[in-house]
């Protein structure tokens, strides 16, 4: 089973915002599943927006790769795939929704996010994107 979704990418510093849902430990790309007839950019500034409080600035959206892993919390047959977008944003940063918290993570930190986000997590480094 594939669970497929959306992910915002957002370095500064040389680390990556990540997000960590109520009762949840481990942190994860901000982002989600696309409602239906929805467009990868719709979901990213629609799920941004629900998850963080900004706005996505959708003209500045770029693919920034594909990645996969086994899905968190489930069984090894559930693969999470995350079609990654790096963007502008406007606003300021706060939790909402079911986001208890953010947090700017580096490679050193990797450990506290998803399967999923450790493989991104070291695509970021690898480019010398991520500390």
């Amino acid at each position: 089973m594939l669970i497929d979704k959306i992910a915002w990418i957002r370095v500064e510093r040389g680390a990556v915002l990540c997000a960590r849902s109520a009762g949840k430990s481990l942190y994860y790309l901000p982002g989600g599943k696309r409602e239906p007839d929805e467009t990868d950019i719709e979901t990213l500034v629609r799920e941004i927006d629900e998850e963080l409080g900004v706005a996505i600035a959708p003209d500045t959206a770029r693919e920034a790769g594909i990645f996969e892993a086994q899905a968190d919390g489930h069984g090894d047959d559930v693969t999470v795939r995350l079609t990654c977008y790096t963007a502008h944003y406007s606003g300021a940063l706060k939790s909402n929704s079911e986001i208890e918290e953010f947090a700017w993570l580096n490679y050193a930190d990797r450990d506290r996010v998803s399967l999923a986000g450790r493989v991104v997590f070291g695509h970021l480094h690898e480019q010398g994107l991520l500390d």
